[in-house]
């Protein structure tokens, strides 16, 4: 199994008052192809912060983040933006869909900024898969919770990404809710053959992957 992610010594510091927090302390991993990781933690331990600097949200204050063999902080701006666009998608707790477009629009809306042409046959078979075909005209004031984590689970997987990077992605979901879209997200990740790392404090949801890495204190403490 190849590594598509590579992460080398990196480093981010912030300051807090007098003091200096180390949310990432000259860590270094490699995330596998294919596979599902979890990246566990208590709060405060690093592990959004580690996921942000993977995506390229944020710069480090120093070490590198290889992305199939691209250093993407030697990127600045639209190269790295576009880069992002490409090959990494992202979901969040709180959804971030544009209030004012309806499911389809936010679906395809990474695919229009990228300036790809949108594919209405593979969008559509995707909606269907995860459950939203009845409800792509549907403004995201009018949809659940859940309905709208599928939105976000689609619009990621629509720009067909080599990896997809989640933060919480269920923590607004109630249990049922939760297991559904993560059952959907597994299975859609690995039919469409991407990568899949996840923040997550949930132990039921941590046993779901492939790969656990645990992080105290900024650094990765055991990967199994």
């Amino acid at each position: 199994m190849s590594t598509i992610v590579e992460i080398k010594d990196l480093v981010k510091y912030y300051q807090a008052g007098e003091s200096i927090v180390k949310a990432v302390d000259h860590t270094s991993l490699q995330i596998e192809r294919g596979k599902f990781t979890a990246i566990v933690g208590r709060s405060g331990s690093g592990k959004s912060t580690l996921l942000h600097l993977m995506g390229g949200l944020d710069r480090p204050d120093s070490g590198k983040v290889l992305i199939e063999d691209n250093d993407i902080y030697a990127w600045k701006g639209d190269r790295l933006a576009a880069f992002r666009r490409k090959k990494i998608g992202f979901i969040f707790q709180d959804f971030n869909l544009i209030p004012s477009l309806n499911v389809w629009e936010n679906v395809v809306l990474p695919l229009g900024l990228d300036g790809r042409k949108v594919k209405e046959a593979e969008v559509m078979d995707i909606l269907e898969r995860i459950g939203l075909a009845d409800k792509k005209n549907a403004m995201p004031n009018t949809l659940s919770g859940g309905q709208k984590q599928r939105t976000a689970i689609a619009r990621a997987l629509a720009a067909a990404p080599a990896i997809i990077l989640a933060d919480e992605p269920t923590g607004n979901l109630d249990s049922r809710t939760e297991l559904e879209v993560m059952s959907l997200l597994k299975n859609c990740v690995k039919e469409f053959g991407q990568t899949l790392v996840m923040i997550t404090h949930d132990e039921t949801i941590a046993q779901m992957a492939d790969v656990v890495i645990v992080i105290e204190d900024g650094k990765v403490v055991s990967q199994s």
